[in-house]
């Protein structure tokens, strides 16, 4: 019910302010704390990977989980930028998570390991078109060509469009992926699932209807 509620007042937001020219940005981090984020950890016992520390959010990859929203939104482009603290390892960017917080719901990811930033795969039943089995639980889009991400330490950007059942993804510019039949709302979220690394700038554009 939350879900679909606050799909409805982004509709309804985007129809109010369809003679505009220009949507303003949500930042979806305030550079400071967690607020407006929800937790989710394999194990609920063990000291959270994520913080923030010098204006960023700091994940530290174990244990396994993702920092989501606690709002579901419809239409959006998001920015993010990410980078590697020591060896790079892997994390991802969840889109249209579905309700039910566990290790892992339903959920389209945006691949941010190293050296295959921009594939997409679909976790537990996730709808997307033209995927290819990973394991019984995955299944995965590849990116389109060479990476395009940049060395560890370096701040690599990515910039993902949801609009309808089509998911659009660019890494530092460069489009690597797009898919057709996702779910159309859901939470997003930055995942723990590796080594450590920071993001900054989680910005979020509401697309009119």
């Amino acid at each position: 019910m939350k879900m679909r509620f606050a799909c409805f007042v982004m509709l309804a937001a985007g129809l109010v302010a369809c003679g505009q020219q220009t949507t303003p940005s949500v930042e979806l981090f305030n550079g400071h704390d967690l607020t407006g984020w929800v937790a989710v950890t394999a194990d609920s016992t063990a000291v959270s990977p994520f913080s923030v520390a010098e204006g960023c959010i700091r994940v530290a990859g174990q244990p396994f989980g993702y920092l989501r929203t606690a709002e579901a939104y419809g239409d959006y482009r998001l920015h993010v930028e990410w980078r590697w603290i020591g060896q790079p390892s892997n994390s991802g960017l969840f889109q249209r998570i579905q309700e039910g917080d566990g290790i892992w719901p339903t959920l389209i990811e945006c691949q941010l390991e190293a050296g295959n930033a921009g594939d997409l795969l679909s976790l537990n039943g996730a709808p997307i078109d033209g995927a290819e089995p990973m394991s019984p639980s995955v299944l995965i889009l590849k990116n389109r060509g060479e990476s395009s991400e940049r060395p560890a330490g370096e701040w690599n950007e990515a910039d993902i469009e949801c609009r309808g059942d089509r998911i659009t993804v660019r890494i530092n510019g460069v489009l690597q992926n797009e898919c057709t039949g996702a779910d159309t709302c859901g939470y997003l979220a930055l995942q723990s699932e590796g080594g450590p690394l920071e993001f900054r700038n989680v910005r979020l554009t509401p697309l009119d209807e």
